[in-house]
């Protein structure tokens, strides 16, 4: 699984107009399941994204979590980050999982981030979705699981 972290002061999500999902500080993050992806990728990708210290302490070093800060979480669906883009002009998505499976693991990423912060929302898997934020730093990580 891929996600890709953007520490932001507000993000959200809407579909046809309307706003699905939206929080104040805190991350916004882009997830994506490849096809090999299993149960243990769920939850090994879940605590990053929890625990991984992205906020700034009393002395300005990033050593503060989202669970630290009691942050929102904004989980966005989002399949083109497995793609593969070594050769030619046009991604492959060979290595990203079909729908299915993609909702599926993301539902029960989803579902793990819940277990562990107050606030999560969501896009949804396969909308057309426009997702605003205002990025803080900014700061942007990539995760693998």
């Amino acid at each position: 699984m891929i996600a890709l972290l953007q520490r932001v002061t507000s993000a959200r999500v809407d579909i046809d107009g309307d706003t699905v999902g939206r929080i104040g500080q805190g991350l916004l993050v882009l997830a994506a399941v490849h096809r090999d992806d299993a149960d243990k990728d769920i939850a090994r990708l879940a605590e990053r994204i929890c625990t991984y210290r992205v906020f700034p302490d009393a002395e300005g070093r990033m050593n503060l979590s989202l669970e630290d800060i009691a942050g929102g979480l904004l989980l966005v669906p989002q399949f083109t980050l497995a793609a593969d883009t070594k050769k030619g002009t046009r991604a492959s998505f060979t290595r990203a999982a079909p729908p299915e499976k993609g909702t599926e693991y993301f539902d029960r990423l989803v579902t793990a981030c819940r277990e562990r912060l107050e606030t999560v929302e969501t896009g949804r898997f396969g909308a057309d979705m426009q997702v605003s934020l205002t990025n803080d730093g900014p700061v942007t990580f990539w995760l693998e699981s």
